[in-house]
């Protein structure tokens, strides 16, 4: 019924950038609100970012200042710039799109995943 694809992963050497991209089709009929997440092996997935319809940017200390969110509505896309990236940034990184069906009725749906790998 919907459908989240990611894009943009792979390997890059500290301190260098990479923009990760995640569209969502289908049965849509309102997104309230797109974010991204990050999983690490051994780790609990962790809040990266996030950008509510009509609400404010939101930003995990470990990102601020370096990787900013955006967003296209008119191709229902929410983009990741990651700048100065670190080998600890290194997991699979989600993104989430909240959609609503009706007023006190909405579904997350996530993209399958990217893997992001930096290097010393």
């Amino acid at each position: 019924q919907v459908h989240v694809v990611e894009s943009g992963g792979g390997l890059v050497q500290a301190g260098g950038s990479m923009r990760l991209s995640c569209a969502a089709s289908g049965s849509i009929f309102s997104i309230n609100a797109m974010g991204w997440y990050r999983q690490a092996p051994g780790k609990q997935r962790e809040f990266i970012a996030g950008i509510p319809s009509g609400g404010i940017i939101n930003y995990a200390d470990s990102v601020k200042g370096r990787f900013t969110i955006s967003r296209d509505n008119a191709k229902n896309t929410v983009y990741l710039q990651m700048n100065s990236l670190k080998p600890v940034d290194t997991a699979v990184y989600y993104c989430k799109i909240v959609i609503a069906w009706g007023p006190r009725n909405e579904y997350d749906y996530w993209g399958q995943g990217t893997q992001v790998t930096v290097s010393s």
